[in-house]
């Protein structure tokens, strides 16, 4: 178990996502679903949102990860995410799930039961809270915000990556990643900014879904793809902020940062940490 992780190596990782264009299944919420996939061609993967029963499956088995959201929640899409998430475990493609608004109501709480009562996820994304009510602690949450830092979860996140065998990401000010042999990484990029644009964090999800496409150590992968991000922002908002613009015109530059961050830009910016 390699618990040793640079800046160049996570550069390798988003090279690979951009030479090798991986295509990313994603069952996500109805707020977002443009922007992710603006978010995946921008970073250069595959975007393809399909949730039908009758061509779920199929869709899994051509993709190489799957990106499961639980944002707006109806019973027809539960089944299909259930089925998704089985067909990716059954094929050995990752698989990564955001419990949007864990904690915030019992048909919630529920529906991840369900979903983690089956296939496991590779990676589970989440903000503080969700991440803390996901592991089962008793939090509410106001509708999808967090109501608990990054840091406050991270007994919760060890907790829940033993039990699924995976990777936890706590994300917030501070990203945090953890996963079930006692590795961590701690990213300190970003910008306040990115709280204000509807989506971020569902972005980020599907990001890690790309990057676990390519790089096989789902802690690593994870930990790529919030580096990635928080880099990201941090340019967009002070290129906004530079123009005297606000959130509406950082989404713009959020996108292009993702796909024209440079090498040496990224690793003079990431503030990154790793331990075990």
């Amino acid at each position: 178990m390699n618990t040793s992780l640079t800046a160049a190596d996570l550069w390798a990782d988003i090279a690979a996502v951009r030479t090798r264009v991986p295509l990313v299944h994603n069952i996500t919420n109805l707020v977002v679903i443009n922007l992710n996939a603006n978010v995946l061609l921008a970073a250069g993967a595959a975007p393809v949102m399909a949730h039908a029963h009758e061509e779920v499956t199929d869709m899994v088995g051509i993709a190489q990860a799957l990106v499961v959201n639980i944002g707006t929640l109806d019973p027809y899409w539960v089944q299909s995410m259930e089925l998704a998430l089985r067909a990716a475990a059954e094929r050995r493609i990752p698989s990564v799930l955001d419990p949007v608004g864990a904690g915030a109501t019992p048909y919630r709480n529920k529906t991840l039961e369900r979903l983690l009562g089956g296939a496991a996820p590779t990676v589970i994304r989440g903000n503080g809270s969700e991440v803390m009510s996901t592991a089962g602690a008793a939090i509410q949450t106001r509708g999808v915000e967090s109501s608990a830092a990054a840091g406050d979860a991270l007994g919760a996140a060890r907790a829940l990556a033993q039990r699924t065998g995976g990777t936890v990401c706590v994300s917030g000010a501070t990203d945090h990643v953890l996963d079930a042999q006692g590795r961590w990484s701690r990213l300190s990029n970003g910008h306040e900014w990115m709280t204000r644009i509807t989506g971020i964090g569902c972005s980020a999800t599907a990001l890690v879904g790309a990057f676990c496409a390519v790089q096989p150590d789902a802690w690593r992968a994870t930990t790529a793809a919030m580096a990635l991000l928080g880099v990201a922002g941090e340019i967009a908002a002070e290129r906004a902020q530079a123009a005297g613009q606000g959130v509406g015109s950082m989404q713009a530059l959020l996108l292009d940062a993702l796909q024209l961050t440079d090498q040496d830009s990224f690793q003079r910016r990431l503030r990154l940490e790793v331990g075990q």
